[in-house]
């Protein structure tokens, strides 16, 4: 009785304003080649993050799809964002 353990990349998508890359990840189980298990993890990219970690296909994405329009928007985004929190009431 043979278990294997398999991940795969098998969602990508797109999602928000800023081109976020939402990642999910499948971990297969099998016995004798037969799939007895399969579990979910997921992590998001965001523009500015360092891709260089990601697999060749996620970072070919994120090259399309972050360009430096987008990138600039979401620097200003989250600017905004920590300087409302700075803020005093």
């Amino acid at each position: 009785m043979a278990l294997t353990e398999q991940e795969v990349q098998d969602k990508i998508e797109i999602v928000g304003d800023y081109k976020h890359v939402q990642v999910r990840t499948a971990t297969v189980i099998k016995r004798d080649g037969t799939e007895i298990s399969r579990s979910f993890s997921r992590h998001v990219v965001a523009p500015n993050d360092d891709i260089s970690g990601e697999s060749a296909e996620v970072q070919a994405i994120c090259a399309a799809v972050h360009t430096q329009e987008v990138k600039d928007a979401y620097a200003a985004h989250v600017a905004a964002h920590v300087a409302a929190q700075e803020t005093p009431e």
